[in-house]
């Protein structure tokens, strides 16, 4: 299955509290956030195209390095809405798979269960069953029940749509002024299209804080 890879490389990363950008923090093996998460895209045979979406340094260092005929580089938005809609009306290929720059610990196995997984007709989000007690709370904080977390998943990336109809969802999301939290979200309040949830083997952590990276 050939497909496009947008990477959300846009954030501001305003709870890492370090010198420089997540995305460019840098291990002791020398490689980066960033280049760590390209690395599975620019191995991947099946990935026709790689179009990160970023600003600033880590703009400025994609370009410097000239990583690979395939990538393409577009500036981001205000918002990770903004940004990942600029990666889209980017992409190529008929599918698209949206990937968080920050999430540099994603396995080869399960980027190919999204592949293997995702159709035309059918969206596949990569996602991790919800293990802590989960509570709803009322505005004061008190708690009003325990919610059964059986059927609860923690949604990761990639997240896997047919590009066309991503596109249309996305446009209907600007004009109603709906925010989400992940692309699925989107999905799934515009389209009638089908999610796939598949399971990550590995942990596939977001890099957020200087604690995510640690030991990597």
């Amino acid at each position: 299955m050939k497909y496009s890879a947008v990477i959300a490389a846009a954030g501001s990363s305003t709870r890492f509290h370090h010198v420089t950008s997540k995305m460019l923090y840098e291990f002791e093996d020398g490689t980066r956030v960033i280049d760590r998460t390209l690395k599975l895209y620019v191995e991947d045979e099946d990935c026709r195209q790689i179009v990160v979406v970023s600003t600033g340094d880590v703009f400025e260092y994609l370009s410097s390095t000239r990583y690979l005929g395939k990538m393409v580089i577009c500036y981001g938005g205000a918002t990770r809405q903004e940004s990942v809609f600029n990666g889209l009306l980017a992409s190529m290929e008929e599918i698209t798979l949206v990937h968080d720059g920050a999430r540099c610990y994603l396995l080869k196995e399960d980027l190919e269960k999204v592949k293997e997984n995702v159709t035309m007709d059918t969206g596949v989000i990569l996602c991790k069953p919800e293990t802590d007690t989960v509570k709803e709370t009322d505005e004061e904080g008190y708690i009003i029940r325990t919610i059964d977390r059986s059927r609860l998943k923690r949604a990761q990336t990639p997240q896997a749509f047919r590009t066309d109809e991503l596109l249309r969802c996305y446009k209907k999301a600007f004009e109603e002024g709906f925010v989400a939290t992940d692309d699925a979200q989107i999905i799934e309040k515009y389209s009638d299209m089908k999610i796939k949830l598949v399971e990550s083997t590995g942990h596939n952590t977001k890099v957020t804080t200087l604690d995510d990276v640690k030991g990597g």
